[in-house]
């Protein structure tokens, strides 16, 4: 990893409205705040269809470009892919954002590589990047009730309870993808998966 390689750090999410406070959404909810942390004017990107925002982890800091793919879940990796290309990003310094089922609601986990657990967004990344070892903040909103389908329960909206919650968990999540980016993986592990 080159010292002064950008990062990469793409919320996945569904773009519209009617998707904004979907489970699924999670992604961009946490790429909204790392943009206004960094104060990033965020704006369509002429090379690919996302929202980007640039800016820099604290004065002299490693560069972040936030991305928020506009294509739908199951094709962003294409504007992943063409973003990274364009910002000379290698592979190690993309981490992506995103909804977890298998997390329990309030956690938030940190790994490298591994499989995409039925996650459209990661299969997109996965195969557009070429290779599936980029970091990943993984948001736990945890396993539908009853026999509700994963399906139509990632695409509603939490729950009034959940909600309370959710700023601080957004807040935290943050928390990790600076974590990742300022001393890597590993210590954002050790630092984060006992809360």
């Amino acid at each position: 990893m080159t010292e002064d390689a950008p990062w990469l750090v793409v919320g996945l999410g569904n773009p519209g409205r009617e998707y904004a406070g979907n489970r699924h959404n999670v992604g961009f909810m946490v790429a909204e705040l790392l943009a206004s942390r960094i104060g990033a004017k965020v704006g369509r990107h002429k090379r690919a269809v996302a929202e980007v925002g640039e800016g820099r982890l604290g004065f002299g800091g490693p560069k972040l470009i936030l991305v928020k793919p506009l294509t739908y879940m199951n094709l962003s990796g294409a504007p992943v892919s063409a973003l990274a290309q364009f910002f000379k990003v290698p592979v190690e310094n993309v981490v992506a954002v995103h909804d977890e089922l298998d997390v329990p609601y309030g956690q938030v986990r940190v790994k490298r590589g591994g499989g995409e657990g039925g996650h459209n967004g990661l299969r997109s990344m996965s195969k557009s990047l070429g290779t599936k070892e980029y970091a990943r903040v993984r948001f736990g909103i945890g396993r539908p009730p009853g026999r509700q389908d994963p399906a139509d329960f990632v695409l509603s909206d939490f729950s009034a309870v959940e909600r309370k919650e959710l700023d601080f968990l957004v807040d935290r999540a943050a928390d990790v993808v600076e974590a990742v980016v300022l001393e890597g993986v590993e210590w954002a592990q050790n630092k984060y998966h006992g809360n």
